[in-house]
């Protein structure tokens, strides 16, 4: 055990002196190990590293999150350098929306605009028209004529979430995030009645059937602002272990559960968000290898509809 903690200092150190002498900066999702988290310069969900990838001034991007999230970073910053500390981070999601199929099911409905979550490849973002998040997914589609024809990809959940939200009839992509779809309604029902004080917050990648059963619905740094602000001492939690690090610091009086993929453990994690390491993400900053590169005509076509994100988020005050 002692050995463990002074290995973990001394990364630590080395990491802080490479991140100075090489003028980078450590983005993490708040499903990083707890460590990452910690060390990492932000903090954030989808829209707030994607927001902080933008105004970045240093050479060196490290993103301790998944590809497509380092992705949006090289899009952004295409003349920057941006590591992945492990390539093989990927993400059910944006796998569940191959290029190919995608670009037959929009040539099978011309005259929609297309409105792709962030969690999807490169690829998808060069077909779209707008890119959303979690976190300013509802406002995008409201700020849209409602009698605009829209496809959504690739989460069919919080599509279906947005479209009850606006009372849109938004086409749906048949992709989903098996970390949040995996979740068993009947596990949420017991802690529930087990736990009749805790407040069940969810996130809305979740199923239709337990977002009915949500009392608070929102984006990772949603929920974690609720919690914060709340007067409640217990939650439920539906989403990725990973959140459980920022709300106990920011709540330590405060009790959060879980909602478990299965019997076998009290977690659910994101086979690929825990793939980064503290090791890995040494290793990468030293070596400034596995490194993201992307063809400039995909910067270029991806580019597009993240600024336009961007641009909406500001000029209705989400950022």
């Amino acid at each position: 055990m002692i050995n463990d903690i002074n290995n973990n200092q001394n990364l630590i150190a080395k990491i802080k002196k490479i991140k100075e002498e090489k003028n980078a900066v450590i983005l993490a999702h708040y499903y990083q190990v707890d460590e990452i988290q910690d060390i990492a310069d932000f903090i954030g969900d989808s829209l707030g590293l994607a927001q902080n990838a933008a105004k970045t001034d240093a050479d060196i991007i490290v993103f301790a999150g998944v590809h497509f999230m380092a992705e949006t970073a090289k899009i952004l910053n295409p003349h920057k350098k941006v590591l992945l500390p492990d390539l093989d981070a990927g993400c059910s999601l944006a796998d569940s929306c191959p290029p190919d199929r995608f670009k037959s099911f929009l040539e099978l409905h011309p005259d929609h605009t297309v409105i792709s979550y962030i969690n999807c490849s490169a690829d998808i973002k060069t077909m779209s028209d707008i890119i959303c998040t979690s976190g300013n997914a509802v406002q995008i589609v409201q700020s849209l004529p409602e009698n605009e024809n829209i496809i959504f990809a690739p989460d069919k959940n919080l599509g279906a979430y947005i479209n009850k939200i606006t009372g849109r009839n938004m086409l749906l992509w048949d992709g989903v995030c098996e970390v949040h779809n995996i979740l068993s309604k009947e596990k949420i029902v017991e802690m529930k009645i087990m736990n009749p004080d805790a407040l069940l917050i969810a996130h809305p990648e979740c199923d239709a059937a337990i977002l009915e059963l949500a009392d608070f619905i929102g984006s990772t740094t949603a929920m974690l602002k609720f919690t914060k602000t709340n007067n409640a001492l217990r939650y439920i939690v539906a989403t990725e272990t990973g959140i459980l690090h920022q709300m106990k610091k920011d709540s330590p009086e405060k009790e959060f559960l879980i909602v478990p993929q299965d019997e076998t453990c009290n977690c659910n994690d994101c086979p690929y968000m825990k793939l980064n390491t503290m090791e890995k993400l040494y290793l990468c900053m030293k070596n400034e290898r596995p490194e993201i590169t992307l063809p400039a005509d995909v910067i270029t076509k991806a580019e597009l509809p993240i600024r336009r994100m961007l641009e909406i988020s500001k000029k209705l005050n989400l950022i």
